[in-house]
């Protein structure tokens, strides 16, 4: 009888109802689920600790675990106050491992913009779609001026880079050195965070250069083997590219050595608009599909054998190949985050099999889970992480229940017998309900923290996904493992060639259904509702009696609480420079002609619109005139459509009639002080120049120690409030360890822009040339350096 009918058999009555749970919490125990919850625990600790607004002491951390640990040993006989007690111990150990990692990261950040002389040893070197060069440099020394707290590592952008230039080279040039920057808006991506656990303390770009230095002495053993490594995968990346040509060859190189900074733009944005965006970051499915295609080449090798094949252990010995062949994929692919936390996963699964243990369990899932946050707990904060999770928790548990359910059928009766052509065409079929099975299960597992992170979902993800993930899975990834594998012979060009034409197929599908998608923004959504689902989701997957029905409610809950975000009606950057106002109706109005393309389109899709209005320039009025205007229209709908704007003055009626202003300085900001609801003052000098508290004032000095900002307006119409409207800035409390280098900014001190004397010498006037020419778009620079993070995204 199967167990969802079991409380039906006591009644409707509350005491049938709660022995009916007891019994089967008791049999859940015996199948294991408690352990099961030990990453549960564990990420509820690792995300208390990234949610504090301070940074905890190791002294009372430790004191309270060890109070817990003696009151659970104390505990022992009490079963439920036992397991309690460990729960809320595992919660604090994963608060305790996420401390460890950020003192034992230790990151040196730069606090402020500075040019300088760099020498460093070259890491990698990556080669951009827009023809530049982006290298990571363990900086050696720094010179005019000489870095008291210089970074240990960098990530700049060069235009040009000498031939004999690649990893391991030890370079110096002319860098212009950025801080990593905090969230883009509040609660978003962090790449000050990012760049602290990735130990990056600066990005930027160079003036002149990069030249190579000459030697500051032997590298230690590490980094020349780091080196050798780069090089052969900078090698075989442009002997695919070589071989494949155009953007198929970049997307190979992705797939094979994991170097994706070439592909275009616009393929990304395909493939993330169509939810195949998964198929170019090397992850699960790579791996699986790599140990899959070594282990039926194996497999098939040994059945030319069969007299050894009967004898020994084939499948052991074929799994032991695919998991060397992963370390190797692992290795030539750059050892991104995603990829060793998918290696670990699939290791974690084929040692199993070694052990003639079943490979796909929610207990092997357990383990890597349990792995990655004890090594990276930063991590689990992450969408790769969840997401990754969540879809392979959601098909275990879905492959679970579909054996369950083949293994009664096939015990009912013998399969039917079919010809050949039907058990080739029951086999496509299998293939194609499958894929579409797979789709659905992970999609519905991860749209929620899809659109929680990036405001985005692929609605067409399914039809893309059952078009492509054949062509990935039966010529590309299988062609991929040919081709590395003949690359030592020279006889990889062929294999490659069927590659690139299966890509090119994978290409103009994702276009094409990308065209056709109806949606892709769907603005902020409730963080109540994600953790909702979550809870929903470890219920639903975790559990094997009919306890699983209690994920329902919270699923409820999660779909009820979805659109439970209110909206900002205004963003501000963290340097004051961009403002962003909701017109309504899907439209944002933009402050600037050409707002940085990455800080807009995160705001776009967070605001859910459309149509950005760029400001209009009144160059014929002054600023008296322009306030006059304004402030004398009746119109108060928002229908000025933006920002216009007079000598560097900005101002956008919101559809509330709050006045939004844009000022450069104090005294322009102080005339705009009698109509205005909000004023931004790009002037790290200035302080709040209205007298009236019903205006709220934000200056780049506030901006540049909190972060950027979101602005709510208090009522409908804010000039009538007694309040002015609330600000929220992205870092609230005090400095975490990723954000502490903020306060040594010359904006965070109140202190003017630098101004260099000017020396004569060439390579100044370089620098002050190339900063010309950069100076309306430092944060894009800064972008083309570190902004992929954000869009690298669901690992599985």
């Amino acid at each position: 009888m199967p167990q969802v009918a079991k409380p039906l058999l006591h009644g409707f009555s509350a005491r049938g109802l709660w022995q009916a749970a007891i019994q089967a919490l008791v049999l859940e125990q015996e199948r294991g689920a408690c352990f099961l919850l030990v990453p549960v625990f564990l990420s509820i600790g690792v995300l208390a600790y990234f949610s504090l607004a301070f940074e905890p002491d190791w002294t009372p951390l430790l004191g309270i675990i060890a109070v817990l640990g003696a009151l659970a040993w104390a505990a022992r006989r009490r079963y439920l106050l036992h397991l309690c007690l460990l729960a809320l111990l595992l919660c604090l150990a994963g608060l305790a491992v996420s401390k460890l990692e950020t003192w034992r990261m230790g990151t040196r950040m730069l606090g402020t913009d500075i040019t300088v002389r760099l020498t460093g040893r070259v890491v990698t070197v990556e080669d951009m779609a827009s023809g530049c060069k982006r290298l990571t440099i363990d900086v050696l020394s720094t010179e005019r001026p000489k870095l008291r707290y210089q970074p240990q590592r960098v990530r700049t952008s060069a235009r040009k880079l000498p031939a004999d230039i690649g990893p391991g080279s030890e370079v110096t040039g002319l860098v212009r050195l950025l801080p990593p920057s905090g969230p883009i808006r509040p609660d978003s991506y962090d790449t000050s965070f990012a760049s602290y656990f990735g130990g990056i303390g600066a990005s930027g770009f160079f003036l002149s250069g990069p030249e190579l230095s000459a030697a500051a002495g032997p590298a230690s053993t590490g980094a020349r083997i780091g080196a050798a490594i780069e090089q052969a995968r900078q090698s075989i990346a442009d002997r695919i590219r070589h071989s494949i040509g155009g953007p198929e060859g970049e997307i190979a190189a992705a797939l094979i050595v994991g170097v994706r900074a070439g592909i275009p733009e616009e393929i990304n944005e395909a493939m993330r608009k169509t939810g195949i965006y998964h198929i170019i970051s090397i992850s699960g499915l790579h791996m699986a599909l790599v140990a899959g295609t070594v282990m039926g080449l194996m497999r098939g090798l040994f059945a030319l054998f069969p007299d050894f094949a009967s004898r020994h252990p084939v499948k052991k010995y074929a799994a032991l190949a695919a998991l060397f062949a992963i370390v190797a994929y692992l290795l030539i692919s750059g050892m991104v985050v995603a990829a060793v936390r998918s290696f670990i996963m699939l290791a974690v699964m084929l040692v199993a099999l070694l052990f003639d243990r079943s490979a796909l369990t929610m207990r092997n899932l357990a383990i890597s889970a349990i792995v990655v946050i004890l090594v990276t707990p930063h991590e689990v904060v992450g969408p790769s992480f969840q997401m990754s999770f969540a879809a392979t928790a959601a098909l275990v548990g879905a492959y679970a229940a579909w054996s369950d359910y083949r293994a009664s059928r096939l015990s009912s009766g013998m399969p039917p017998k079919r010809s050949l052509p039907g058990a080739l065409a029951h086999r496509f079929a299998v293939m194609m309900v499958g894929l579409a099975a797979t789709s659905v299960v992970a999609g519905a597992a991860t749209t929620l923290y899809a659109a929680w992170h990036f405001q985005r979902v692929a609605p067409l993800s399914l039809v893309a996904n059952l078009a492509v993930m054949p062509i990935v899975s039966i010529i590309v990834m299988p062609f991929a493992v040919f081709a590395s594998l003949a690359m030592p012979f020279g006889l990889d060009g062929p294999l490659l060639q069927v590659m690139g034409k299966g890509l090119t197929v994978v290409i103009v599908l994702s276009e094409r259904i990308a065209d056709m998608s109806p949606i892709d923004a769907v603005g902020l959504i409730s963080a109540g509702s994600v953790a909702l689902a979550t809870v929903a989701l470890v219920i639903a997957t975790m559990t094997t009696t009919w306890l699983r029905l209690a994920a329902l409610p919270f699923a409820v809950a999660s779909l009820a609480t979805l659109g439970g975000a209110r909206a900002p009606d205004v963003l501000i950057s963290e340097d004051a420079r961009l403002v962003a106002v909701a017109m309504g109706s899907d439209r944002i109005a933009a402050n600037r002609p050409r707002p940085n393309a990455f800080t807009i389109d995160n705001w776009r899709r967070a605001l859910d619109a459309e149509t950005v209005f760029r400001p209009r320039q009144l160059k014929d009025k002054d600023i008296g005139a322009l306030l006059g205007e304004i402030t004398a229209s009746t119109d108060r709908s928002g229908k000025e459509e933006g920002f216009a704007c007079a000598e560097k003055l900005c101002l956008a009626r919101h559809p509330s009639g709050a006045l939004v202003v844009q000022a450069p300085d104090m005294d322009t900001a102080r005339r705009a002080c009698a109509h205005a609801s909000l004023i931004v003052i790009e002037d790290a000098t200035a302080r709040n120049p209205c007298r009236d508290r019903r205006v709220a004032v934000v200056t780049r000095r506030q901006l540049a120690q909190k972060g950027s900002a979101e602005v709510l307006f208090v009522t409908s119409d804010p000039e009538l409030s007694g309040r002015p409207a609330e600000v929220r800035f992205a870092i609230e409390g005090s400095y975490r360890p990723w954000h502490d280098q903020r306060r040594y900014s010359r904006e965070a001190r109140g202190l003017p822009p630098y101004e260099r004397k000017a020396s004569g010498t060439k390579a100044t006037a370089v620098a002050e040339e190339e900063l010309g020419n950069v100076a309306d778009k430092p944060a894009g620079m800064a972008e083309d350096i570190g902004g992929e993070a954000f869009s690298e995204e669901p690992a599985e």
